[in-house]
């Protein structure tokens, strides 16, 4: 059963007290907002809403705070909140007692609540950092209004991921088509393996799969003409990217709807899965440094147009609330976060991202590092995901329940799904 997704303007204990929650129940569900900071401005410290809520990014998180304080001398207090809560109530939390800084996403996420006024502008660190910083990432950190309202962190690749010795145990080859990509599939499924990885239950992973057909099929101005609605959603060019995804469902894991992707990369590590689609973040799951270096990136194959021009690679950073952007400690925060020490303390702890920042220490880059950055800086084009360059409400309130219904039954109303984006967009 799909997982219940609340619109950005709907609020949250009007919404369960329709469902018939009391209050008593209500009191014990946590808000997002009740994790903010709150209080006054300080000079010497600043508070810091996190979402890296699994080991590791929550530990790079750390080490980064642990940087700054050593070179500053000033206290940061971090809310860590679990990924997809903070992700499904930032509405609200930014509405609410938001921490001075937070991590968030580039793309139509940030632009939108940049829009919002909900965020503070961050031009003056841009003019001290912004040369560590490529033309891409600057554009990316840009909001509609022409204002810089992110400092990028790290950015990783989304494509298919492997163990080198079980594919040469069992003699595979990387398809380059995707006609190669499903006689693969069958021949993994013979060999009695899950072909490909996948997981559901949190809603957005498969957007990646829809990202990566529609892109392969459509090109990648298509996408984002699509997320932006430019481009209707009951068109034959829609329609095809769910067709030529059916070809794929019976070789998906059949768990999907019932397990988080952490939960499928155990099974990758465990050789039951013949690879996995994801973002570069599943290698956080592997403590074992031979699995580690057992793992192989591989983009996904060509279909129809554009080739391999077009890669899914999501960029994250740090960002200010408005209450944040009068804290000038928040403020030397997020601009440590945009220098080479500061990503350098981040990958310290998590090298499955990679720095951002120009002169950021890349002597430590492993093989898969290597390739994963490579696919980035040859791509023309760089998508970020759909929750990030669609409207927050559409990718949360529509595309998760559809794509969930689509895995299911192999069903899907694009009919439905434009009327939804009708409204959607016209009330903005």
């Amino acid at each position: 059963m799909p997982a219940l997704h609340i619109a950005p303007d709907v609020n949250r204990r009007t919404l369960l007290t329709g469902l018939g929650l009391s209050a008593a129940v209500l009191a014990g569900l946590p808000l997002l907002a009740a994790c903010g900071g709150g209080g006054a401005a300080s000079a010497d410290s600043l508070t810091f809403g996190s979402s890296g809520s699994d080991d590791v990014p929550r530990r790079a998180g750390d080490a980064v705070v642990a940087a700054f304080k050593a070179k500053t001398g000033k206290s940061v207090t971090t809310n860590v909140v679990p990924h997809n809560d903070f992700q499904e109530k930032i509405n609200s939390y930014l509405q609410g007692s938001p921490d001075d800084a937070f991590t968030w996403f580039a793309g139509y996420r940030m632009q939108y609540y940049a829009q919002k006024g909900l965020v503070a502008p961050v031009d003056d660190l841009w003019e001290k950092i912004g040369g560590n910083f490529s033309d891409a990432l600057k554009t990316a950190a840009t909001g509609a209004d022409g204002k810089k309202y992110l400092v990028p962190n790290y950015n990783y690749p989304w494509g298919f991921f492997y163990r080198k010795s079980l594919w040469q145990e069992r003699g595979y080859a990387e398809p380059k088509t995707f006609d190669e990509l499903k006689t693969l599939c069958a021949t993994m499924q013979k060999d009695g393996l899950i072909p490909i990885g996948f997981a559901d239950k949190d809603g957005w992973p498969a957007m990646g799969t829809f990202d990566y057909l529609n892109m392969r099929l459509n090109g990648f101005q298509f996408h984002m003409d699509l997320c932006a609605h430019k481009e209707s959603w009951d068109q034959k060019k829609v329609s095809d990217v769910f067709d030529t995804w059916k070809a794929l469902l019976p070789y998906q894991d059949p768990a999907a709807l019932g397990q988080t992707w952490q939960d499928a990369a155990k099974s990758l590590e465990a050789k039951k899965t013949g690879m996995y689609l994801l973002g570069a973040f599943l290698t956080q799951q592997f403590t074992d440094p031979q699995v580690l270096a057992d793992i192989e990136f591989m983009p996904f194959p060509e279909l129809a147009v554009e080739g391999l021009d077009s890669i899914e690679a999501p960029i994250d950073g740090f960002m200010l609330s408005k209450k944040g952007g009068q804290n000038q400690a928040a403020r030397d925060f997020v601009e440590f976060i945009g220098t080479p020490e500061g990503q350098n303390a981040y990958r310290s702890v998590d090298t499955s991202n990679l720095a951002t920042a120009k002169g950021a220490d890349t002597s430590n880059y492993s093989p898969l590092n290597k390739k994963c950055a490579d696919a980035i800086g040859s791509a023309k084009n760089v998508s970020q995901f759909f929750d990030r360059d669609a409207l927050p409400a559409m990718a949360s309130n529509v595309m998760i329940p559809a794509l969930q219904s689509f895995i299911k039954d192999g069903a899907v109303d694009v009919k439905n799904l434009e009327s939804q984006a009708k409204s959607l967009y016209a009330a903005q």
